[in-house]
């Protein structure tokens, strides 16, 4: 395990996806399993699913689902319950049914914020994703980002600042447009060292395969597992 002294891993996400959410805590319980979570640095890049999202709330969570993806209710909720179950075995109280989906540029534009101050960026992302999926916040309204950017040492005034302005417009704009350059559709898409790549939720087994062929430095190629894309979640 020293054929890399520092791994870096770079991933793709939005906090709408669901499996972005399982996909990030995953990926913490295997890095934990195999003992080299300190070898690793982990940088999250925005990959809005719909950058067109309304700031408000306007359908329900199984009603939006059944006429994305062309079933019916009851279908919809199965298969919601089904993901939500896939976020539960990663220990995360997954609340899938109950979220209340808008768009998603100001949370991701948080995070940057964030980054640009020197706080606890992993900490903001954690608060966006329990935010959305366990305590089904609403994560474009300005008094939740405030809230969670204060949680990590964010003054009040600098935030709303940004919230006012454009500021990291630009920046997500670039995170996307370097993302679609690599040939990405969905996410979560994690790109270790520059050169390995873990695309969609993979498996437990899939991700360590990936990450112990990165670390000797021989992978070659990867799999694809669930992913979320602006078509939907497959």
């Amino acid at each position: 395990m020293n054929a890399l002294k520092k791994i870096n891993v770079v991933y793709w996400s939005d906090f709408a996806c669901p499996y972005c959410y399982i996909g990030e805590k995953r990926l913490e319980s295997v890095l934990k399993d195999m003992k080299i979570k300190d070898m690793v640095n982990l940088k999250m890049k925005a990959f809005e699913l719909n950058p067109n999202a309304s700031p408000k709330v306007e359908s329900k969570t199984d009603v939006r689902f059944a006429m994305k993806y062309g079933m019916s209710i009851e279908g919809a909720r199965n298969q919601i319950e089904k993901i939500s179950k896939l976020g539960r075995a990663e220990g995360i109280d997954f609340k899938y049914a109950d979220t209340l989906y808008t768009n998603m540029l100001d949370a991701h534009r948080l995070t940057k914020l964030a980054e640009s101050k020197g706080k606890d960026v992993d900490k903001v992302i954690y608060l966006l994703f329990d935010g959305y999926f366990t305590k089904n916040l609403v994560l474009s309204d300005r008094s939740v980002l405030i809230k969670i950017g204060k949680e990590v040492g964010l003054e009040e005034k600098e935030i709303i600042e940004m919230l006012d302005s454009d500021k990291f417009k630009d920046e997500i704009r670039k995170d996307e447009s370097e993302a679609y350059k690599m040939g990405v559709q969905g996410v979560p898409f994690f790109v270790i060292n520059d050169k390995f790549r873990i695309y969609g939720c993979q498996s437990r087994e899939g991700m360590k395969r990936i990450l112990m062929d990165a670390l000797n430095d021989h992978l070659e190629n990867s799999g694809s597992g669930m992913s979320c894309g602006p078509d939907g979640c497959h």
